[in-house]
C-alpha cells in the first residue's frame, strides 16, 4: 500500500514538473515575455525622460564644529601602541 502511495506521488510530481516546463518553454510564453520586456523597455524610457532636474539646495547644510577637535587636543594622548610594547 505505501509503495502505491509513494509510486502516485511520484507521478504526479513528474506530471508536475512536465506540464510546467511545458508552459514556459513554449511559444506562447516566449512571445509574451518578450512583449512585456519591450513594453517595460519603452515604459521606463518615457518615464525617465519626463523626470524633474531638481535644484541643488545643499549649500551650507552641514556646518563644521570645530569644538570636538579642541576637546580632543585637552584630553591625554592615547596609549593604544603602548599596550602592544613588551617590557
Amino acid at each position: 500500500m505505501i509503495k502505491l502511495i509513494n509510486i502516485f506521488f511520484i507521478l504526479i510530481t513528474f506530471l508536475f514538473l512536465i506540464f510546467v516546463f511545458k508552459h514556459y518553454l513554449s511559444n506562447k510564453n516566449i512571445k509574451k515575455i518578450n512583449i512585456n520586456r519591450s513594453n517595460i523597455e519603452n515604459i521606463v524610457k518615457s518615464k525617465i525622460s519626463n523626470l524633474p532636474k531638481l535644484k541643488n539646495d545643499t549649500k551650507n547644510v552641514i556646518e563644521f564644529n570645530s569644538g570636538y577637535q579642541e576637546e580632543i587636543k585637552q584630553n591625554k594622548p592615547r596609549n593604544f601602541w603602548q599596550l602592544l610594547k613588551v617590557e
